[in-house]
């Protein structure tokens, strides 16, 4: 990632912080979009932050919020694929 960098995501400061935002950074990435983690994990209690290139911030502001709209039902839809082998790569 070359450029400038802008954060797409902060989690707030809470016990998920971290998890929160490596979720969203799978996202990303399975959607190509590559990102950077901004965090420590031995310090918590300061939060973390995704942030990509400022070119495609857009882009992942809204695969960030398609994969918020989908929730539960997309989560439960891909959960499905993944155990019957007929989504993903593999």
């Amino acid at each position: 990632m070359d450029g400038d960098l802008v954060t797409i995501f902060e989690s707030n400061v809470n016990t998920l912080n971290e998890m929160e935002a490596r979720e969203i950074q799978a996202v990303l990435e399975a959607s190509g979009i590559p990102s950077l983690l901004v965090g420590d994990p031995v310090l918590p209690n300061l939060g973390f932050a995704v942030r990509v290139a400022a070119e495609r911030a857009e882009e992942a502001r809204a695969v960030i919020a398609e994969a918020l709209a989908g929730g539960t039902e997309a989560a439960e839809a891909g959960e499905k694929e993944s155990e019957a082998g007929t989504g993903g790569n593999g």
